[in-house]
């Protein structure tokens, strides 16, 4: 049941974030797309990408207004202290959007971005909230220790902190915010124009397999793949990989670790590898498989999901088994099925066992299919999740 508030004030929200907006951030677009009409957004950003796919009335951009600072980030991007530097004409361009838009709250999305928006937020008297989702929760910290201290100063001047669920909210706290700050806010996704059509495999035909992510290591998708082609053994397969690497040094090294092992099960004739696709492109191709598997896990540095993949929600909700991991949140997308298919992180036999249970059961694939999808519609439906952020926003401006 979501607590109803009367929506007797009307609300300005400045959306912050460094690129608006990657292929795979769809899921932030969600979130401001299905608020409701009582909340006016505006997204300030430095540059803009994929807008054909994610235009919005009010975005307000600073690469326009300074055409010479993204050629200046490019060139000097790497250089220590330069991240730093180049914040100061965003920060100062936040401010000059809130005073002309009266905006009321600052809504940074990725925790990092926070951190550098705590001096705009001050100085244009806005109420200040912070969404973490993953790498700016555990990688981050990690990798680079100062943050601990940047944090903490965060965590004394936000006035609430958002994440995806139970697992993110705990390692939060865990870097030193007030429980009393965060609160848990599930990702929504386009329910109502996602299609329910529960899959069925019958057995004389090939079992059609999807993964789709970043080559990245906390994907996990060489762990896939081994599953898979010890998988072949059983059953005929046919499998589409949506995805690439970046011209990250680690990226590349993970998709040539996927390479090595699609060549050391000879499943190249059994796989198709598309690249990187639109959204629309994900959810088409989706409807073709009758399994998606996303097995992620924690990195060597520290990254991780934080949350749970919006692909696996997605993918639930147009009817599909998830085989996955028990890592971060992603129990907590699944918790509601009639059955788990999430193994241990790195667990091949895991992932195969729970592979061999669903060709071995295909009668039993709808009530799981049913029970999951009803459960995503109560807890991740974009357009109620928007009514319960209104809600949050109105509740830190009481």
């Amino acid at each position: 049941m979501i607590d109803r508030l009367l929506y007797e004030k009307h609300l300005t929200i400045l959306h912050s974030h460094q690129n608006w907006l990657p292929l795979t951030e769809n899921w932030i677009y969600n979130q401001i797309h299905y608020l409701p009409d009582q909340i006016e957004n505006h997204v300030v950003c430095k540059t803009t990408t994929n807008l054909e796919q994610f235009g919005l009335p009010n975005i307000h951009c600073l690469s326009e207004v300074m055409p010479w600072l993204d050629s200046l980030d490019k060139k000097f991007g790497k250089l220590r202290g330069w991240q730093h530097l180049s914040q100061f004409p965003f920060s100062q361009f936040l401010v000059e959007i809130a005073q002309k838009q009266k905006a009321d709250i600052l809504h940074s999305h990725f925790g990092n971005a926070a951190w550098f928006n705590i001096r705009a937020a001050k100085q244009a008297n806005l109420r200040h909230i912070a969404t973490f989702y993953g790498y700016d929760v555990n990688f981050i910290p990690k990798r680079y220790p100062q943050w601990l201290r940047r944090y903490r100063s965060l965590f004394k001047h936000i006035d609430c902190i958002l994440c995806e669920g139970s697992h993110m909210a705990q390692c939060i706290a865990e870097l030193g915010c007030p429980q009393n700050k965060i609160q848990v806010h599930h990702l929504g996704i386009a329910v109502g124009e996602i299609p329910f059509k529960p899959r069925s495999w019958n057995p004389s035909a090939p079992l059609r397999v999807l993964l789709a992510a970043s080559f990245r290591e906390k994907k996990g998708i060489p762990y896939a793949l081994e599953a898979l082609g010890r998988l072949q053994k059983e059953v005929p397969l046919e499998i589409t990989i949506i995805g690439d690497a970046s011209s990250n040094h680690h990226s590349l090294k993970e998709k040539q670790k996927i390479l090595t092992v699609i060549e050391k099960y000879n499943l190249q004739p059994k796989v198709r590898m598309l690249g990187y696709q639109p959204h629309s492109i994900l959810l088409k191709e989706a409807y073709k498989h009758h399994v998606f598997i996303s097995p992620s896990v924690t990195a060597n540095d520290g990254d991780t999901e934080g949350g749970a993949p919006v692909t696996i929600i997605e993918m639930i909700a147009t009817g599909m088994p998830v085989v996955s991991t028990k890592h971060c949140d992603i129990p907590e997308v699944t918790k509601n099925s009639v059955r788990s298919l999430l193994a241990v992180e790195r667990d091949v036999d895991g992932l195969l066992n729970h592979f061999k249970w669903l060709i071995n059961h295909p009668d039993q694939w709808h009530r799981m299919l049913e029970t999951g999808r009803k459960y995503l519609e109560q807890e991740y439906n974009a357009r109620k999740q928007g009514e319960r952020l209104a809600n949050i926003y109105q509740s830190i401006q009481v």
